[in-house]
Order: structure tokens, then C-alpha cells, then sequence
């Protein structure tokens, strides 16, 4: 009885965290209903329309929040993982009620550089958190549940945001904004933070309630010296697991933010009206929402059973194909070949199955990896530097999509994701590891080995 209570105690403060994931994908997915806005003046709160490279950066800028990144690195270590999720959600309420009142477009580029923020924060915070309060028979379920709230995220934000006005869309966010702010007050700290901070009688309690008091002596491992920053960065370049750790889980972040899912998160509404897909943009974009939402559903009934490495495989192997067909697809048109008159459904049906796929494994389960990946002391300054670097290739694909796309054709962007996604396939095969079923100091031992 006492065991039901302690997992049931962990899925409660898990769906709490779970709510900065959703907002998060909100957020992402925001751009995709909101462009055909500010392109049309009658809608558009701003009295010109955008760029090219103004209506990318409102995309890319997301990326812009490095600095972010390494703060909350710091900051979660030295005064907790909750106080750091607070912060996400002050952020949040910050950036919409700015895009609420928006009038021109520095204010709507400063408003979504402040949702970055928040954004960043949540998306370390969250694997981080649910990486260390949630026991090992269901920490891989729980970590590839934030595929599926932020997946709920995109397919609100895709079904009402074309229907909707552009402050409309900026309050909902803002309402959503301040529900999380609630939320994230009243969860328990980390147990890895008490660890390192030697609060010894807070992590006795929390372990009690997260009904893992066996686990505790690793824990309380963690805590043998008196750590400092610089020993901690050191230990993460130096200490041969976390070497192991950082390799894979840069490695595949940087390929899944590279594999064209986000971009085409972000210009969905745009790239279907480009392909001149049979489908009504606004109702493609909200079927590949949908589309994202069930291969997230799908991913916790395997994760645990199939195991990270079958399901991450099979996962990009069908991303490689669906991106190569997307890309003939664009090519045929570029050429100006009549036999695409046949095939007008063939964008949806390529990102659908594409979506589905991603969702159920490389859309989910790199941050899975991420989460499991370091030692207790050095696993928020590894989490941050991973998303740093993947932010940065993620930023530098976004900002040249539109430029790309105007100068080489469609076709070669979606073959360049194909290629990213067939790389992901034999980065698996032959270096991430299997974790199912194994504690994070099992994981730490296996990457020593």
C-alpha cells in the first residue's frame, strides 16, 4: 500500500512539472497558426509586414537563450530544481502578457526572447527533475510523457490559433502561464539537490515520500566532499562515464534538432501552402498536431518494454524515409513534373507518418537519454551544456530554412533532414547504449565499464 502511495505521490508532482512542457510546446508551435497573421495587416498588430529573416528569427530566437541555459545550470545546483522551475513560469506570464500588448516588432522579438527563457529553463528543468523524484521502473515512462504534454501543447495552439485573434492567442498562453505558476509551488525539492546541498534530513523525508528510501545511500554517495563549480566541470570532462554520457547525449540531441521536426513545427502552416497540398493548410497543420500527439502516446507503452535503443532505431529509420519521400515530393514540383497532380496528398501522408514516428522515439527519447545519462553531481551542468549545443545547431538550421528554401528549392532542405535522420539510425546501432530497467547509478557504472 505504502508503494502505490509513493508512486502515485511521484505522478502527482510529475503532471504538475508536466504543465512547463506543455506550455512549452504551445509556444513552438506558436508561430506556425500566428505568421499568416502578422502577414496579413488586417490581423497583424504591427503596422508593416515582416521579412523573411524576421519572420524566421520570431522562430530561431527560441534558440537565443544559451545564456539562459547555463544560469539555470548553476542556479539549480545552489538554490534548487523548483525555485528554477518557479522562474520558468514567472517567464512565461512575462512573455505573454508582452505579446499581449505588442505594437511593434521589437516587442514581439523581446516577448518570444522571454518565453525562450522560460522555455529553456523548463525543457533542463523537467528531465532533470523528473530524472531524479521518479523511481527507475517508471522514470522512462514519466521522461517520455513530456513528449506527449508538449505534443497537447501544439495541438491546442494549432486547432484554435487560426480561428482566433492575435492577442487571443497571447492570453491564453498567459492564463495556461499562471496555472503553472501554482503548480510548480507546491512540488518537493529534488532529491539529487538535497544530496549535494547535505541537507541529509529534507532527503531522508523526500525519499520516504517518493517511497525510494532503498536508493537512498546512493544519495547520500553524492555527498562524501565539499564539490565547487570548477570541480564539477572538470569531473564532467574528466570522469570517463561522463565523457560516455555527454558524447551520446550531444550526439543525438543535435541530430534530433536537426531532423526538420521543430522547422516544420514552425512553418507548417507556410510549407503546406508551398506544396499546394490538397488539404486546407490551417486543417493540415492541425492533423500533423494531432498526428504528434498520438506517437507521443504510443512511446511510454514501449519505452519500457521494447527498450530506448529498438524503439530510437525503428524510430529514425522511418524518419529517413518519410523526409526523402517529402523531398521528391518538392523536387517533382520544383521540375515542374505533372505527375504530382495525382499525389497532392502526398505532403500530409509523408509529415504524418514522419510525425508519428518521431514522436514514438527520436522526438522523445533523446531527452529520455539526457535525463539518465550523468553522474548525481554533474547532471544539470550536462544537461544544460547538451541543449546548448543543440540549440546552436537548431538555431543555425532554423535562421537559414527560409533563405535556404528560396535559394536551392524545398527538395534539398528535406533530403538535407532525411540525411540527419538516416546519420541518427547508425549513431544508435553503433553508440547509445540500453538503460530500461537500470537505476541512474546502474546507468553511471555501465558508462565506467
Amino acid at each position: 500500500m505504502f508503494q502505490c502511495k509513493g508512486l502515485g505521490y511521484q505522478i502527482s508532482v510529475t503532471l504538475r512539472v508536466y504543465l512547463g512542457q506543455f506550455l512549452s510546446g504551445y509556444m513552438v508551435s506558436w508561430t506556425a497558426p500566428v505568421i499568416p497573421k502578422l502577414q496579413d495587416l488586417n490581423q497583424s498588430p504591427i503596422p508593416r509586414l515582416l521579412s523573411d529573416l524576421e519572420t524566421s528569427l520570431l522562430a530561431s530566437i527560441l534558440y537565443a537563450s544559451v545564456p539562459g541555459i547555463l544560469t539555470m545550470s548553476w542556479l539549480s545546483n545552489y538554490k534548487g530544481r523548483k525555485l528554477c522551475l518557479i522562474i520558468s513560469s514567472c517567464l512565461f506570464i512575462v512573455s505573454y502578457t508582452l505579446l499581449a500588448v505588442t505594437q511593434n516588432y521589437a516587442m514581439l522579438l523581446a516577448s518570444r526572447l522571454l518565453g525562450a527563457y522560460g522555455l529553456c529553463t523548463a525543457l533542463i528543468m523537467n528531465v532533470l527533475y523528473i530524472g531524479e523524484i521518479a523511481s527507475k521502473k517508471v522514470r522512462g515512462i514519466l521522461l517520455t510523457g513530456l513528449g506527449i504534454t508538449q505534443a497537447i501543447g501544439s495541438v491546442l495552439i494549432l486547432s484554435v490559433g487560426p480561428y482566433v485573434s492575435f492577442s487571443t492567442t497571447a492570453y491564453i498562453g498567459l492564463i495556461l502561464s499562471v496555472i503553472y505558476l501554482v503548480a510548480v509551488s507546491f512540488i518537493p525539492e529534488s532529491p539529487v539537490y538535497y544530496a549535494i546541498r547535505g541537507k541529509k534530513s529534507e532527503l531522508v523525508k523526500v525519499m520516504q515520500d517518493l517511497n525510494r528510501f532503498d536508493e537512498i545511500d546512493d544519495y547520500v554517495d553524492i555527498k562524501k566532499s565539499e564539490r565547487n563549480d570548477i570541480n564539477d566541470w572538470k569531473e564532467l570532462f574528466t570522469e570517463k562515464c561522463n565523457i560516455q554520457g555527454l558524447f551520446i547525449a550531444t550526439g543525438i540531441n543535435m541530430l534530433q534538432y536537426g531532423n526538420g521536426s521543430l522547422i516544420v513545427t514552425f512553418f507548417s502552416t507556410s510549407i503546406f501552402e508551398q506544396a499546394g497540398s490538397s488539404i486546407e493548410p490551417n486543417l493540415a497543420s492541425i492533423i500533423i498536431g494531432c498526428t504528434q500527439l498520438s506517437g507521443s502516446v504510443i512511446a511510454p507503452f514501449f519505452v519500457e518494454k521494447s527498450g530506448r535503443r529498438p524503439l530510437l532505431m525503428t524510430s529514425t529509420a522511418i524518419c529517413c524515409g518519410s523526409m526523402i519521400v517529402f523531398g521528391v515530393y518538392f523536387y517533382l514540383s520544383h521540375i515542374g513534373a505533372e505527375v504530382i497532380q495525382h499525389f497532392k496528398w502526398l505532403p500530409l501522408v509523408a509529415l504524418a507518418v514522419f510525425y508519428l514516428s518521431n514522436n514514438m522515439g527520436f522526438g522523445v527519447i533523446p531527452s529520455t537519454l539526457t535525463g539518465e545519462m550523468f553522474k548525481s553531481n554533474v547532471r544539470s551542468k550536462g544537461t544544460a551544456l547538451v541543449i546548448v549545443i543543440s540549440w546552436i545547431f537548431g538555431f543555425a538550421v532554423t535562421t537559414l530554412f527560409n533563405s535556404t528554401i528560396t535559394r536551392f528549392g524545398a527538395h534539398i532542405i528535406f533530403w538535407f533532414f532525411g540525411l540527419i535522420c538516416g546519420v541518427a539510425f547508425l549513431f544508435t546501432l553503433f553508440f547509445v547504449p540500453e538503460t530500461k530497467g537500470k537505476s541512474l547509478a546502474e546507468i553511471t557504472k555501465m558508462l565506467n565499464g
